[in-house]
């Protein structure tokens, strides 16, 4: 029978489900962090910048395990690549998140008053973007159960359309909080060049969320 179990494998889809809630979760660090860039904290981002590296740690640990346990054959609708191109799009978030915790807290960098409230306001708008993509990856092992049935496709499909609008509406707000941080560019200096860098990389998270739920559109549509 051992061949059968190799086969059949483990199923990965509990392991993505659990990985994609550590990347939300290390993705929603975002927002204490530029708290504490706001109020001037270092202590404050040195702390958040250890909780994300703890659970950027975490995420990788979860997706060596799904690496090294899904067989190369399999008998379920997912298959070995997809569920990996999947995986990587997911650890990218935890990965981009702390891309931004690391700069903030290399620079001490303080969040300037004039840019509080459309970064945080981007910053939100990604992290509902994020959880939309972790509600629609909860819906891996019902899409599974029912064979890809019509109707938890159609469900599932309104949700990646709806993770869409999110971030559409994050490329608005980076666009507003880049015009507000270049409108101060003499005030901050060569600072402009790393804050830039954050806003991009915080917009990034939405866009790799969406990446997630096309990646999965794809497949409901083959």
């Amino acid at each position: 029978m051992a061949w059968i179990d190799k086969l059949v494998g483990k199923s990965p889809i509990k392991p993505m489900q659990q990985h994609m809630q550590v990347a939300v979760r290390c993705a929603r660090e975002v927002i204490p962090l530029l708290e504490a860039m706001a109020a001037g904290d270092n202590e404050g981002i040195r702390d958040r910048r250890a909780e994300i590296d703890r659970l950027e740690h975490e995420a990788d640990q979860i997706k060596h395990e799904i690496r090294s346990h899904t067989p190369r054959r399999f008998m379920m609708a997912l298959d070995r690549r997809t569920i990996l191109e999947i995986l990587d799009y997911q650890d990218s978030i935890a990965d981009v998140t702390q891309d931004i915790a690391e700069l903030a807290d290399q620079r001490s960098m303080h969040l300037p008053e004039a840019l509080q409230e459309p970064v945080l306001l981007l910053a939100r708008s990604v992290i509902a973007a994020c959880e939309q993509g972790q509600r629609i990856i909860d819906e891996l092992d019902e899409l599974v159960e029912t064979g890809f049935g019509d109707a938890e496709v159609g469900r599932v499909d309104e949700m990646i359309s709806e993770l869409g609008r999110l971030e559409t509406e994050t490329d608005a707000q980076l666009d507003a909080a880049a015009r507000k941080l270049f409108s101060i560019e003499t005030e901050l200096g060569v600072a402009t060049i790393f804050w830039h860098q954050v806003l991009r990389q915080i917009a990034t998270l939405a866009d790799l969320a969406e990446r997630v739920g096309n990646r999965l559109r794809l497949l409901m549509a083959t």
